[in-house]
């Protein structure tokens, strides 16, 4: 307990070096001065709290929002000193507050708590005192050898040491850890492999040292020093030997291996860190207002205390004969008196800020954020995915972004590699009928046989079917011997796995050529060259990196001889190649890009005896160093990986996503800037860019590529921006590699950003993934301070994810790195559309007017208790009662602006996808600019000075009588003023609405119901345990009079009149975009001679001016489409009247615009109707929407 106090503090780490010492089994040395190093244990904690710290921890945490803090500040006061209003008043919302969050916080903690306890109870088999014993996942300490089974999960992060396969090897999935469903194959070292059996690995004698926890899935640096009669064997230790946590065993019966890594030092444990926080400009915004009336506070709690004193200079007035002071308040100081005042005034006036704004904000983006996930035109029924939200805190920020910053492979592509062409010793091939065809000839053998390949054919094909890390599931196991299919079995039962997608694409295209890679046992892989089997001894995988951008294998091939195999982008392997066609082989490379062709270059090396021990010896001594691993082994391959004979180049085309185009056309008709960041070649991608319309073909591209020196790269950046300037009509594109990006933003950002931000489309090539994520920043803190978005599907994404104000992840083919890294993820680029200029519209909409509307309604809340000082002498005397000050925001105007905020939409969101410039209506946090926010201010001031000396003119001052024949007094003025405030800010958001639900009505009049059946309740009956009983019968006598009724609806029509005047004179004298589309949108027209009017309810009175035959919607299925000039018709009787029948029967048969008709007609939605068919009906071009331009 004491270790573990100690390690809390800080003043006992757990680890001291850089390096950790693991004895397997837990043989520690004899020798008396070995101190034993002190691990974590395997408890995985997950959770926040425990039972003991909850209450402390959550409220220091709570208590860390400013709003919170404040009204605890109140409520201290409230207690110390003699104010106006009860401490109730600031307590009860601030215990409400406190409460509800704690339980949602305590709640969530609560099931981390018990899936923590799953995992940590799940029974584990552990190799102790020479048996297997069954043992719980937390008590696995490191250095333990753990059993583990087929379709069983690590408990710990374990370093591979025998299978129950002869070499060792074992197929693991990470699809928990990364999102990779692909097999991915780990090994042992020779001298642990042979250790099958309890006994023999209680016998083992080794040692593992290995780098210190890391939070990184593909890196761990370690060796193991095994004892064998007497002599140590050392062997590194790499990613491709260390079974992570949470990742699960398949195709393999059993493993064993030692824990390395427990508990939360385990890989998957670092990963859980939060990512940085992300604010969104509303919040800012918020934050911006509370500021604001955090001042008017003080001010009116200043100048109420200022007249207060100013008006007790009088002696009449400072101690009437009425309130007489005591001896002692005579001789208190004054500036105690006054300090003691100012607060009293402050705790009056403390309402003006809204506790509830923060707790209703959160709701909303929690209870909005299933709206994403729900919405099936964000479904992608190939993939069975939907969209996910992985932090609500952003809703609202998607309807603010100007520059979307997006990848290529993977997310404006499918990444779904189909190989084309290649280049072989200079010569160009294609690809027909599973044969090579040198360009320009065509097939001379259609029957099939086999073609003749010359020798250098042959070496590219066999390089590109062993230069790789493919995986092979056979479907039937009965053909396997030794790792190997049958010969006959090849062809009809395998199925190749892959990381990347090119490989996989290479590896079945060599398949389909001849060359047939036939699978791996250990350190074997075979081929089968056109039936002819020819098995290789791999020796060493030069894995691949971003920095060297390529692989390469060193084998020995059937005749003994030494190769080395090597691929990668043409920058990475012609500078180093000495031999083979380069000046052909570059122009071909040229030529695929130019085609939009994904390029890779193929080269060999051949070693002789001594360059191969040379080499070997290199590398072991890399791979075995403990200290700057990566940075030796990076030199070692340079070494290798060069005097390269050049074999060819290969095309792989990887065809662009669906409506990726329209996608692009329509984020620029809304404003936003689009950049494609790519680490392709700048062909290839100024290609792609042409063909997915980011580029278009009338656009003057610019170039800043190939730059050299910080002077070259600033003479041609002038240069653009000279030219920029003096084409300034023409549109222009910019295209920069990643070398000049490296050079720009060295010293030269800001006339770098000149030229970006004159340009329409922006290119990144070559991008390594942290300069994808410096771009980002570079534009993000901007002085425009413009919201950025990231978009991508693959690891090398993730850092431009983080970096963006808002992160998409794609759910594609490269693992979920990028979607568990990111805010949303989606299953396709297309669904960016809808996800932008649907759901982020309508997000913005909705949070901004909640946070305007509350701004307001507090306004119109406590301005009347600061009026109503001036008839009161400033004696603190409260307007309201306190059960009223207390219920205002939590129960009387909650629900209706909650409800709003879940469901306005202010235009169709049919509309917002086929009007992209609507967007541009909220751009720039327009709705929280502070013209509007003065505008609700002054407002809500506005109907405070209404509702204030509305009843006191029509009233008060002719001394009105009530039902009981007496007049009105302070209690039934204050609730006259009350009733008339909530009646009128509840009808104010109902004239906001535009989308009425049956829950809006609910809420909206459910809440002056409530209001009025509270009031009749709590004013009827004598409450014991209240201190006074003020409100006996005040609300019961004011509505029993005549007068109070009728001022009640003067003063409410006086108030909310002016508005209406002033919406309809704005809609028709000057609309916006929007309110345009709000009143002309609700037609859809199908051709000239079909009209259908949505919603139903404006059917009839667009029916009565128009000469129709038919006026009747009859069911979804009969619904009467109305001909000018004709009879009405039902959907049948038009679709069998087409020309062309469409591809479906029946009603249902009706192409997806009639469809669409029917559901925008009847409000009857058919998933049948969403999907189109490509019928002659669909396709003609009198079938379509129509709509006023705006």
């Amino acid at each position: 307990m004491l270790r573990w106090i100690r390690q809390q503090l800080g003043f006992d780490p757990p680890h001291q070096s850089d390096t950790r010492t693991v004895y397997i089994a837990n043989r520690f040395p004899q020798h008396g001065h070995y101190v034993p190093q002190r691990f974590a244990d395997n408890r995985i904690i997950s959770s926040k709290y425990t039972i003991w710290n909850f209450i402390p921890k959550n409220l220091f945490e709570q208590f860390r929002r400013i709003a919170n803090f404040y009204f605890l500040i109140i409520f201290l006061v409230q207690l110390m000193i003699d104010t106006p209003t009860s401490p109730v008043t600031s307590g009860l919302p601030l215990f409400f507050v406190i409460t509800v969050t704690a339980i949602k916080q305590g709640y969530e903690d609560w099931l981390r708590h018990k899936a923590d306890n799953e995992m940590n109870g799940a029974p584990v088999l552990v190799v102790r005192s020479g048996s297997l014993v069954q043992t719980r996942s937390k008590n696995i300490r490191v250095g333990d050898i753990v059993r583990v089974a087929k379709d069983e999960t690590f408990p710990a992060d374990l370093v591979l040491l025998s299978s129950d396969r002869a070499e060792g090897t074992c197929h693991i999935t990470t699809a928990s850890l990364d999102g990779e469903t692909n097999l991915k194959t780990h090994y042992s070292v020779p001298e642990t492999a042979v250790c099958q059996s309890v006994s023999q690995l209680e016998a083992l004698c080794a040692v593992v040292e290995c780098q210190q926890p890391d939070a990184d899935l593909y890196r761990f640096v370690g060796r193991i020093t095994v004892t064998q009669c007497g002599e140590e064997i050392v062997r590194p230790l790499g990613p491709e030997n260390l079974l992570l946590r949470g990742a699960r065993l398949k195709n393999t019966k059993e493993i064993y291996g030692v824990a390395v890594y427990t508990g939360m030092e385990s890989k998957m444990a670092l990963n859980y860190k939060c990512k940085s926080q992300k604010r969104s400009a509303v919040e800012k915004s918020m934050n911006t207002f509370l500021i604001i009336y955090l001042g008017i506070l003080l001010f009116e709690a200043v100048l109420s205390t200022i007249l207060k004193y100013a008006w007790q200079a009088e002696s009449k007035w400072d101690e009437p004969f009425y309130n007489q002071k005591t001896e002692q308040e005579r001789n208190s100081s004054q500036i105690l008196r006054f300090i003691s005042d100012f607060l009293a005034f402050l705790v009056l006036y403390n309402f003006i800020i809204p506790i509830s704004l923060y707790v209703t904000v959160e709701m909303q983006k929690f209870l909005g954020s299933f709206f994403i996930g729900w919405d099936l035109d964000l479904y992608h029924a190939e993939s069975d995915q939907k969209a996910q939200v992985n932090t609500s805190d952003l809703n609202e920020e998607l309807g603010q972004v100007e520059y979307v910053f997006t990848d290529k492979t993977g997310t404006l592509t499918e990444n779904e590699m189909q190989f084309r062409e290649c280049s072989i010793n200079g010569v160009k091939y294609q690809e027909i009928n599973g044969k090579l065809v040198p360009e320009g000839m065509t097939v001379d053998s259609p029957d099939g046989s086999s073609p003749l390949l010359s020798s250098e054919d042959e070496l590219f094909l066999k390089a590109v079917s062993l230069c790789h890390t493919v995986q092979i599931s056979y479907d039937h196991v009965d053909g396997l011997k030794d790792g190997f299919p049958h010969a006959n079995g090849v062809s009809s039962h395998m199925e190749y796995y892959a990381s990347s997608p090119d490989e996989k694409a290479l590896v079945e295209a060599t398949k389909r050529l001849g060359v047939t890679f036939a699978g791996s046992n250990g350190e074997i892989m075979e081929i089968k060259t056109f039936g002819r089997s020819e098995k290789y001894k791999l020796l060493h995988v030069l894995e691949f990196d971003p920095k060297r951008r390529r692989m390469s294998v060193i084998l020995q091939t059937p005749s003994g001889e030494r190769m080395l195999f090597t691929k990668g982008a043409e920058s990475s392997i012609l500078p180093y190649t000495k031999s083979g066609e380069i000046a052909k082989t570059r122009v071909h490379v040229d030529e695929f890009a130019l085609k939009g062709l994904r390029t890779l270059v193929v080269a060999c090396r051949r070693f002789s005896p001594q360059e191969y021990e040379d080499v070997d010896r290199r590398l072991h001594q890399a791979r075995t160093a403990l200290q700057q691993r990566d940075e030796r082994l990076a030199e070692v391959f340079s070494f290798i990986e060069r005097d390269l004979e050049l074999l060819g180049a290969t095309g792989v085309e990887d065809r662009l996503q669906e409506k990726v185009q329209e996608t692009i056309e329509a984020l620029r008709l809304a404003g936003i800037k689009v950049w494609v960041l790519t680490g392709d070649k700048q062909e290839t991608a100024v290609s792609v860019s042409l063909s997915c319309g980011h580029f278009h073909r009338t656009m003057n591209i610019l170039e800043l590529v190939q730059q050299k020196t910080d002077n070259e790269c600033a003479e041609q950046l002038r240069k653009l921006a000279r030219r920029i300037r003096e084409d300034h009509v023409i549109q222009h594109g910019l295209v920069v590699d990643g070398a000049s990006l490296s050079l720009a933003l060295r010293q030269h950002e800001k006339l770098f950003m000149e030229v970006c931000r004159s340009c329409s489309a922006v290119l990144c090539c070559r991008m390594a993934p942290l300069q994808k994520a410096k771009v980002v920043r570079l534009i993000k803190t901007s002085p425009e301070k413009p919201i950025t978005l990231a978009i991508g599907d693959g690891s090398n994404d993730v850092s431009m994810i983080q970096e963006a104000n808002v992160g998409i992840g794609i759910m594609g083919k490269e693992g979920r790195q990028a979607v568990r890294n990111s805010d949303y993820a989606i299953a396709r680029f297309k669904f960016l559309t809808r996800l932008l200029l649907v759901h982020g519209h309508f997000y913005y909409v909705r949070i901004s007017t909640l946070v305007q509307y509350f701004f307001y309604k507090n306004v119109c809340f406590i301005t009347p208790q600061f009026l109503y000082q001036f008839f009161c002498l400033f004696s603190q005397q409260t307007l309201y009662d306190s059960v009223y000050l207390t219920l205002y925001n939590i129960c009387f105007t909650s629900l209706p602006v909650l409800v709003y905020s879940l469901f306005e939409q202010p235009v169709h969101p049919h509309v917002l996808q086929s009007k992209p410039m609507l967007y541009r209506d909220i751009s720039k946090n327009a709705y929280l600019s502070f013209k509007t926010f003065l505008y609700w201010t002054l407002l809500g001031f506005c109907h405070a000075f209404v509702f204030f000396f509305g009843p006191f003119i029509l009233m008060v001052e002719d001394s009105s009588i009530l039902g009981n024949g007496q007049i009105m007094g302070n209690w039934t003025f204050g609730t006259l003023v009350f009733t008339v405030m909530v009646i009128t800010v509840t009808l104010k958001l109902a004239l906001e609405t535009h989308f009425w639900t049956w829950m809006n009505h609910f809420v909206t009049w459910g809440s002056i119901a409530f209001y009025f059946l509270f009031s009749f309740f709590y004013g009827g009956i004598i409450w014991p345990f209240l201190h006074t009983q003020d409100m006996y019968f005040v609300f019961v006598q004011l509505l029993s009079s005549g007068s109070a009724w009728l001022s009640i609806i003067v003063i409410v029509i006086s108030c909310l009149f002016p508005d209406i005047i002033k919406k309809v004179l704005y809609r028709q004298l000057k609309p916006t975009n929007t309110q345009k589309c709000q009143m002309y949108s609700t037609t859809v027209a199908i051709g000239d001679d079909f009209i259908a009017l949505q919603p139903l309810s404006r059917a009839r009175t667009q029916l009565g001016k128009i000469r129709w035959k038919s006026e009747r919607f009859q069911s979804a299925q009969n619904m009467t489409l109305l001909k000018a000039g004709g009879e009405g018709r039902t959907l049948t009787e038009a679709y069998q009247d087409s020309d062309s029948p469409c591809c479906l029967p029946g009603v249902r048969n009706g192409c997806l615009q009639l469809g669409r008709m029917v559901e925008r007609a009847t409000g009857i939605y058919n998933p049948t109707w969403v999907g189109g068919c490509g019928c002659p009906c669909c396709q003609h071009p009198s079938y379509k929407t129509e709509m006023d331009d705006l």
